[in-house]
This record gives C-alpha cells, structure tokens and sequence, in this order.
C-alpha cells in the first residue's frame, strides 16, 4: 500500500462518512429541519444491528414531540436507501440500522482494487511538522523516549497516509547548561580511548562525574555531600537548610562549567570543537538505535538550531508588552495579559521565564523561537509535540504565549502515560537503573527468539532457518511497538515481554501471523497473489461480520489521524484478524468451489492487505511466510 501523500484526484470511499451523511440528509428531510443534526453512533452489539441514530433522542424535545414518534418516519426513510437492509425503532427512540450485504460487498470490491485500501484524501490538507523522540546529547536513549519515538513516527505515517504534508523533526536536546558541566569534566576526567571505543557510555560517565562535582553541597553541620538542592534539611542529621543555603562542595569547578558554557554560546572555537564531538558522537549512537527501529526524520533540528534567535525572541516578549522584568528574570505572567490565556494560568502565580537573572535562556525560550521558524520557514499549519503527559503545563503556557504574540498556527500537544515495570512503578532495570531503550530492544528480540523456536518445535511456526535472523528482528521490534501503540496513549501501561512476543491475544506477533496465513492459502491453493481480484460476495454470517469490519478501515484511519489516536487502528487490525479467524474456520477458501471459491479468495487477500497496511501505518513489518 502506498501511504505517501496522495494525489488530489483519488476519492476513496469511507464507509461510516457516507452513511453518518445519510443519516443527517433523512433526518432533515423527513423531519424538515433546518440544521444538520448529529446522527450516526456503532452500536456496542451487533444483536441491536451495525449502527444507531440517536438524533431523535435530542430533537424531541425542541420539536414538542415524543422521540418514538420522530424516529418512525426517519426509519422508513432509510429503510428504502440503498446501503440499508433494515431500520427500525427501538427503545425511547433509537432507530437501529442493519447494512445491506450486497452494498458491503459493493464497496469492498472498490476497495479491493483501490492501491490506498479507501483510505480517501483528507478534505483540508495540511502542512504539519510533528516534534518527537528529542533525546538528549552525549546520552543513550533511555525506555523514556521509547513512547515519544514510536507515538511520533506512526503519527507521521498515519497523517501522511491521509494526505497531509508532514515534516519530521527531531528536536535534539544538543543546547544548555550540561554542555559546560561535559567540557570542563572532558577536561578533567576525559578518557580518549574509552571515548573511541564507546563515546555515549564515556560521555555519560563524564557527564555524572562532573554534575555531581558540580552540584554536590556539604552539610555545615555534619559534612554529609549530596545534590541537596531544595532539600530544607540535611538527610544524613536532619540539619536545616543555612539561610545562604547549602554551600557547593566545589564552587569553583560549578563556576569554570559556567564560564566554559558562556564560551561554548559565545562561538569559542575550542569550545564549539569539543561539543561537535559530543553531537557526532550522539548521532552515531541515535543512528543506530533509529535504524533498528525502523524510524526516519525529516529534520534534526536542536535547540541549538535557534540559540541566534533567542536574544530576539525576549525582545520581542517584552515590546509586546507581554513579558516584564522580575527580580533580574523576564518573565511572563499570565494574570496580567490582556490577550486569550486560559483561566488556570490567569490564577498561577509562578511566571513563565524567558531569560534569567544571569541572562541565560531556557527551553521556553528555544520553543517560542521553534513556533516561529515552524511557521516562517517551513509555512507549516500545525505543529503536533509527541510529549510525556507530565509537560502539560509547560505546553499550555507555551501555546498560550504563542497566541498572545498572533500565531494562528495550530499548535498541539500529544501526551501519553509512563511505562511501568510488574510492581506498577516506572520501568527500571533489576539494580534500580534507567532501562536502556538498546536493552529493551535486545531484550525483545530475544524473547521473539525463545517463541519462534517453541513454535517451530510445535510445528505452529515453519519458518525457515535462513529467515530466523529476519523473523526474529521483525517479531520483536514489532512487539515492542505494537504493545505502546495499542495502548489509549494517555494511560500508564505494564510492560510485560511474556505478553507482547505472543502469537496469541491481541499482540503483533498473533497479527503478523494471520497476516502469513492468509498469505499461505494463496501458496498452497496455486494462486497468483498480486492483483487477484474477484467479486466478493456474503453468504454466510461470519463472512458478512468480516466484511462489516473490513469496510471500516479508511474511517478507522481518519479517526486515528484526527485524534492522535494509533491505538484506534491497533483495535481495528485486532478487530479483523479475530474476524478473520473465526471466517476460516467456518468458510471453507480452497475447498469450496466457483464463485464462493473465489470470492473468499478475495475476501482472504483484502484481509491481508490491510493487516500488512494497518501494521505499515503503525511501522511494523510482516513476513510473508510463518
């Protein structure tokens, strides 16, 4: 399937717009309003028909007449369309619509041979750039950027599969105050030939070394040292905090990293050297975790993409008039702007800091700078962030300072929940570690290595030996993403390797292989595989139950582009490979005859096709044969 942007000219057919634009035209004709009512709802069971019209329910009472009665004349109207087998009023007054087989049949046909699967332009089509992954410089990716990546790049997918134009940009943490910490600590612990040998792990250790020299206080009253911070008391005696406030235990070494930042911003050419290295050395490492991922950008644009512009980014805060001096800061405070701010950052009394009182910028700054490159340089109409929920507030008060300075660009924050380990707490390794997102990766392929080999002892799997390296690689990576994916994004989720490498149950590895077998029929029945195409029909119940599903995909991928929702289509492939099964083993493919012969055939390969266009979408490989 073709998942790029597509041509104006292709008009695919979504089957619940069209019948929700049915719904609304009967009830204003056989109700003689003069608005478009809402209409179409999915029925929860199938037993009450495929879908229900519950604008009667709302209408009553503006039209002085009981639901039941309006919903009579609507029912009999749609009974006599088309797509409509049956429409009948139920309960206060509902009108229940079951589809007419033969029109299912009709657009499954179109489907079949349309090379985007109904999966039809979107009405408005946009230019998005979508801001996701953005690790951090000299570090590896950890299991805290695994939701952001993976959330991010199936967005991309998802959006463009719909017909926008979306840039891929990855807003690298490469700018700020730990670049001076890694310069003087380079310096100071610095190590060359562990640096060649493995520079992330080096540069890390450096990076611990020199924060913790630099950060570290000394309790007065016992010597206890630690990055006390904001502690108010001492946690080795329970001192309180001095009123100058902890003293650094080495105030001189936190002084060379500032000064060495200052430097590094100020173009000092050793400087800028050194953190070049930092940046090739990152990339190397990100690289590799990206391409075992199967994830692509468009941009790498970091923080230090916009350091020339910040100095102008305050300027321009403060002759709005929307920012003001604050105890040597410049700060914005949100109960005192004139313009749009949303009533719960009118009564917050911490400001939104721009500049520091020692005249450093934050990452405030940088993402007021980010909004006007995104809408000056790359014209974009949107920009959708794929961060942690727990930045919210941030976002909210970032999207709030872009409307104060008249940015009309749509500006979107995609949260999601946290990965959490068996005792529900976030995921760590068995020593208390961050998890390493490399870690998690082999971990994954691994656990797929232990389910191929039970399932070709079984005789389940037969995948052949010269496939495993592949099999293995694409199980597991696939499992690690489809189990993020399916999750609601914003809700917290226990990882659980057992689960996600199972060929059963709603999990990719069960997805991938029904995806090979419907590919197998194919194989063992002697029959060409691409452009097979025949009439499908619905003779029996589990074929039209198939069918019903498999009509909702293009819908099913709209709502998952207009929500930020990929879990939608997870539950969709789920939905249809559940469907699929039950379908094989009451409809016999090879062994019928004629035209049901194939016209299951056909039903087979649309399965597959959007079990392989669905997992696409959602950047999860298959194998053709399992």
């Amino acid at each position: 399937m073709d998942v790029g942007n597509p041509p104006a000219y292709v008009q695919a057919m979504r089957l619940e717009r069209t019948l929700d634009a049915l719904a609304r035209d009967v009830l204003k004709r056989a109700l003689d309003l003069d608005h478009e009512p809402e209409a179409l709802l999915r029925t929860a069971d199938p037993k009450f028909g495929d879908y229900q019209i519950n604008g009667c329910m709302a209408l009553g009472k503006r039209l002085g007449k009981s639901p039941r009665e309006l919903a009579g004349p609507v029912a009999e109207m749609l009974a006599r369309e088309e797509a409509i087998a049956e429409a009948s009023v139920a309960g206060p007054g509902f009108v229940n619509l079951r589809l007419d087989p033969a029109w299912v049949s009709a657009q499954l046909n179109e489907t079949l041979g349309d090379p985007r699967l109904g999966i039809e332009a979107a009405d408005a089509a946009q230019k998005i750039v979508v801001d996701f992954s953005a690790p951090n410089i000299a570090k590896q990716m950890h299991v805290g950027h695994i939701r952001s990546t993976i959330i991010g790049a199936a967005l991309v997918k998802i959006l463009r599969a719909v017909g926008h134009t979306v840039i891929a940009d990855n807003h690298l943490g490469d700018w700020g105050t730990q670049y001076g910490l890694l310069i003087v600590g380079m310096r100071a612990y610095g190590d060359e030939e562990a640096l060649a040998k493995d520079p992330i792990e080096e540069l890390e250790r450096i990076y611990k070394l020199a924060s913790a020299r630099a950060r570290h206080h000394a309790c007065p009253a016992c010597g206890h040292t630690a990055n006390l911070g904001r502690e108010p008391k001492c946690p080795a005696c329970g001192a309180a905090k001095p009123d100058a406030g902890w003293p650094l235990t080495d105030p001189e070494f936190a002084a060379s990293a500032r000064a060495e930042l200052a430097k590094l911003q100020a173009g000092d050419p050793e400087n800028f050297a050194l953190w070049e290295r930092f940046v090739a050395a990152t990339r190397q490492s990100l690289d590799e975790i990206y391409a075992r991922l199967g994830v692509t950008f468009d941009e790498w644009l970091g923080e230090s993409a916009y350091h020339a512009m910040l100095p102008g980014v305050v300027q321009k805060v403060l002759d709005e008039g929307i920012a003001r001096e604050d105890q040597g800061a410049i700060a914005i405070f949100f109960g005192e702007q004139e313009g749009e701010v949303p009533p719960r950052l009118r009564k917050q009394k911490v400001p939104f800091l721009v500049r520091k009182r020692d005249g450093a910028f934050l990452y405030a700054t940088s993402d007021i700078a980010t909004i006007d490159y995104r809408k000056t340089h790359f014209g974009a109409d949107r920009a959708v962030y794929v961060v942690d929920g727990r930045q919210a507030q941030h976002f909210e008060q970032l999207f709030a300072v872009a409307r104060l300075l008249g940015h009309t660009m749509e500006l979107v924050h995609v949260g999601f929940g946290m990965i959490l380990g068996d005792d529900g707490t976030p995921l760590r390794t068995r020593d208390g570690g961050v998890v390493t997102l490399k870690a998690l990766l082999d971990e994954a392929e691994e656990k797929a290595a232990e389910k191929i080999e039970e399932g070709r002892a079984s005789g389940r799997l037969r995948i052949a030996d010269e496939d495993l390296e592949d099999a293995r690689r694409i199980i597991g990576i696939g499992a690690v993403k489809y189990v993020d994916l399916m999750q609601n994004r914003t809700t917290d989720y226990r990882f659980d390797y057992e689960k996600m490498t199972s060929f059963k149950g709603n999990a990719a590895p069960y997805l991938q292989f029904q995806y090979a077998r419907c590919r197998s029929i194919f194989d063992k029945g002697e029959v060409t595989w691409d452009g097979y195409q025949a009439p499908i029909q619905a003779r029996t119940d589990q074929e039209l139950a198939l069918q019903r599903e498999l009509a909702r995909f293009g819908d099913v991928v709209h709502r998952a582009a207009d929500e930020y929702e990929p879990h939608l289509i997870c539950d969709h492939l789920y939905a249809i490979a559940q469907g699929y099964s039950r379908f094989y083993t009451e409809c016999p493919v090879l062994d019928a005859e004629g035209e049901v012969r194939a016209s299951r055939l056909a039903i087979t390969r649309l399965t597959a096709l959007q079990l392989e266009a669905g997992l696409e979408l959602l950047g999860i490989q298959v194998l053709e044969r399992m």
